[in-house]
């Protein structure tokens, strides 16, 4: 029998030409009609440029007649922001008050592993003028595409959506140089105009401090949560305790866990650690955040080399699905 729910299913075959995800996941589909033999189908056109959309249209009718029962398929398209038509579950913030201690690198960790899980997962680099997250992914020549009212952000191998300032530059070494209101438009523009569709996290990451950048996140974007990252030094456990507090007592967020990175090195050929930076704080800092500690990141070569590479999907550590678990129960998708 013909019913919306076997039309959908048929549609997540179709990918969307620009990002490769289909349909269904970018929340495309508006609404399924069935009268007898006939099915009225309405997309969204947000981020649709013409030429996608009579590929979209010509793609979908011809996929829904191959249905049993099928003798006439309407495609109809609805104009429509992006904004209006993402639905995305949890926006998890990942914050220091200080530059270097890893963000990028737990932002990235952080959702492969929630990949790894079958969770839908995208990735808004709002650190405008330090991106790293394309580099890591090996997204140097990849650019995102669109349209006047949307643009597409850039799929990863795994599937992971990522959207940097970055993928919009001639060269991955010019420099963004933007006082602080085009910053801060420039991270909302990400937000409201980049066609995440359905998405189980956004994972944002952050610059460094406590100024314009994270404001914008915190005041603008419904933050379910943020991780705190530091490293073991004093001085950096110092400014990331001026993080803590803003996330406390100004945005009234929950901290959902820290997590210290560089925090040792073990010695090739034994178990030995050496803690390169200074004696661990993550008990102190997770004190300071009245939140868990959700991993102790070593220090490891190979990550290094897989994140110079651009293979960083490659990595894979037990603390990776501690992370994964973790998140998934203090703030639920389903």
């Amino acid at each position: 029998m013909l019913t919306d729910k076997r039309v959908r299913e048929s549609l997540e075959e179709i990918l969307v030409p620009g990002v490769m995800r289909n349909v269904v996941k970018l929340n495309l589909v508006r609404q399924i009609s069935v009268s007898g033999k006939k099915v009225d189908i309405s997309l969204s056109a947000a981020a649709m440029g013409q030429d996608t959309r009579e590929w979209l249209k010509s793609k979908v009718q011809d996929t829904v007649k191959k249905l049993p029962g099928v003798e006439d398929v309407n495609i109809y398209f609805a104009d429509a922001k992006p904004k209006d038509v993402n639905e995305l579950k949890r926006v998890i913030a990942v914050m220091s008050g200080k530059g270097g201690v890893g963000k990028s690198l737990v932002t990235s960790l952080l959702g492969i592993a929630l990949a790894r899980h079958d969770k839908e997962v995208g990735i808004l680099d709002a650190d405008i003028t330090g991106p790293s997250i394309p580099k890591m992914f090996g997204l140097g020549s990849a650019r995102p595409s669109g349209s006047d009212n949307g643009i597409l952000p850039v799929l990863s191998r795994m599937g992971i959506e990522i959207m940097s300032i970055n993928l919009l530059l001639p060269h991955e070494d010019d420099a963004v140089i933007w006082r602080g209101p085009l910053i801060g438009k420039a991270i909302t523009q990400f937000w409201e105009e980049v066609l995440w569709g359905y998405l189980d996290y956004l994972i944002v990451d952050l610059p460094p401090g406590t100024a314009d950048a994270p404001l914008t996140v915190m005041q603008q974007l419904p933050v379910s949560g943020v991780i705190i990252v530091f490293s073991p030094q004093e001085l950096a456990a110092m400014v990331v305790r001026k993080a803590v507090k803003m996330v406390q007592q100004a945005m009234h967020i929950p901290i959902l866990g820290v997590v210290e990175n560089m925090s040792y090195f073990v010695v090739p050929g034994t178990e030995k650690r050496l803690e390169i930076f200074g004696k661990s704080r993550a008990q102190e800092m997770a004190k300071a955040a009245d939140a868990p500690l959700l991993a102790q990141i070593p220090i490891d070569p190979l990550l290094a080399q897989l994140c110079d590479e651009g293979s960083i999907e490659r990595y894979d550590s037990d603390f990776m699905d501690i992370l994964a678990d973790t998140l998934s129960k203090a703030v639920p998708v389903d």
